[in-house]
């Protein structure tokens, strides 16, 4: 599908008019595997299809989003790594560094990072220094079933009492060197997905099977992106919320090829980190 450069839309925001991947049925149930299955079994099955969508300028809004509105926020954050291709030095020192940033953001007790990636399309078909692709689908990393299934992976001897309370699972996503030219992040506000929008999909790992969603197209979605990320800025995004009161439990998102990046632009740099947020108990 052809794609445009940046536009206004209806409201007078700024887009980009790109094509996204959308699975295009909801069954049979997707499975995607992480590693290379047996001969003869596809590495992902699910049949996905490209649409057209609207992809608007989140800067225009900074200060009108937030995590339990729309899933998604940016934030100015400073970090003292200095090779974030070194996992070591990235638990060593990223890892509290975001631990500080969920708390202060989400008000959260205590925060558990259990996992980050680092992506650059480079590096990855080199593979080298453990660089991933962009995820190139629109998703979302944890499901009803699969987020508490974390807890109870990582924290066993607590889960029973951590899940009787309010707990989280969000990603936080920056650039390792900025600007971000290619390949952004876009985010869709958790408030115009419908149920009917989402389909669980099977993640098979060498010793388990996790599960994520993915998602059929709606013309309701409401996507946006944040151009040119620096390496002083952080997204968080809220992949799954244990409480069911109207607030955004997930958020769908996904890597696009943006229109108005400049042709020499710089392969897309970026490390996630994956955090298990916990809030105390209630007053009764």
């Amino acid at each position: 599908m052809e794609t445009s450069t940046h536009d206004r839309g209806q409201d007078g925001s700024e887009s980009v008019v790109v094509s996204l991947y959308y699975l295009a049925q909801a069954t049979p149930k997707p499975v995607n595997y992480t590693y290379d299955p047996p001969a003869g079994v596809p590495r992902n099955s699910g049949k996905h299809v490209e649409q057209n969508v609207a992809i608007h300028n989140g800067r225009e809004l900074l200060n009108k989003l937030s995590l339990d509105t729309n899933g998604f926020v940016l934030t100015e954050h400073e970090t003292a790594v200095s090779d974030f291709y070194d996992p070591e030095e990235v638990k060593a020192v990223y890892y509290p560094e975001v631990e500080r940033l969920v708390k202060r953001i989400t008000g959260a007790e205590r925060v558990l990072i259990f996992d980050h990636i680092v992506r650059n399309p480079v590096l990855a078909k080199r593979g080298e220094k453990g660089a991933r692709e962009p995820a190139k689908v629109v998703h979302n990393d944890y499901t009803f079933k699969s987020a508490p299934r974390r807890v109870r992976d990582h924290l066993p001897e607590e889960a029973d009492q951590l899940l009787s309370n309010r707990f989280a699972e969000i990603n936080v996503w920056r650039a390792i060197r900025g600007s971000i030219e290619s390949s952004p992040l876009a985010l869709c506000d958790a408030r115009s997905l419908r149920p009917d929008d989402v389909v669980p999909c099977d993640l098979v790992y060498r010793d388990r099977v996790g599960e994520t969603y993915g998602f059929t197209y709606n013309p309701t979605h409401r996507w946006y992106y944040f151009p040119r990320m620096e390496r002083n800025e952080a997204i968080l995004l809220k992949c799954y919320d244990s409480k069911d009161d109207g607030r955004a439990r997930f958020t769908a998102h996904t890597s696009f090829e943006d229109p108005s990046s400049p042709p020499n632009a710089a392969p897309r740099e970026s490390i996630e980190v994956r955090a298990l947020v916990f809030w105390a108990p209630e007053p009764a």
